[in-house]
């Protein structure tokens, strides 16, 4: 194995490791190849790795990180080709995680930065609202113009100046 292979294959399983799910494992190339071939393409017709081969590999990067359970559910991922839906299934273990927690997300938009005790009283309004913890998740937007729009699961609470110019321009136009 080359140590540009080595390191690109070491580089994807990093990622899937951390749960990257904004890298596609589809997604990661090489850094200089024209044709930009896939992860799976790399290990399968590049490496010509076998399953075990690639779940040695992968065991020995993890190390004791990763409990027996992992284990049997990376090797069935890996001898089912599968390996690119680790980041799809951290997210479900998450998900339901957070709900067994009583954990809620929430994303929380702001046209200016949220810090400290503005950031405090708000996430403790959408706690006693939700009658569960909240774990923010804020970002910047100037394009709201002013204030805030939070997104609890399914739920949007827009407290921001776009959204009430947008309801008072549908209001006129009815």
């Amino acid at each position: 194995m080359t140590p540009r292979l080595r390191g690109f294959l070491i580089t994807a399983i990093v990622a899937l490791t951390a749960g990257f799910a904004g890298v596609g494992l589809g997604k990661l190339v090489f850094d200089r190849a024209p044709r930009q071939p896939t992860l799976h393409e790399v290990i399968h017709r590049e490496l010509r790795l076998t399953a075990e081969q690639l779940y040695g590999l992968f065991a020995s990067l993890a190390g004791e990180a990763v409990f027996a359970q992992s284990q049997n559910l990376i090797r069935v991922l890996i001898e089912n080709r599968r390996l690119s839906l680790v980041p799809e299934i951290r997210d479900l273990f998450e998900d339901l995680k957070n709900e067994r927690e009583g954990i809620v997300e929430a994303q929380i938009t702001s046209a200016f930065p949220l810090e400290g005790a503005s950031l405090a009283t708000l996430v403790a309004d959408l706690e006693q609202r939700f009658k569960r913890k909240v774990k923010p998740q804020v970002n910047v937007d100037a394009t709201l113009i002013g204030g805030v729009r939070m997104q609890v699961g399914d739920e949007v609470i827009d407290g921001s100046v776009r959204g009430k110019l947008a309801a008072m321009a549908v209001a006129l136009t009815k």
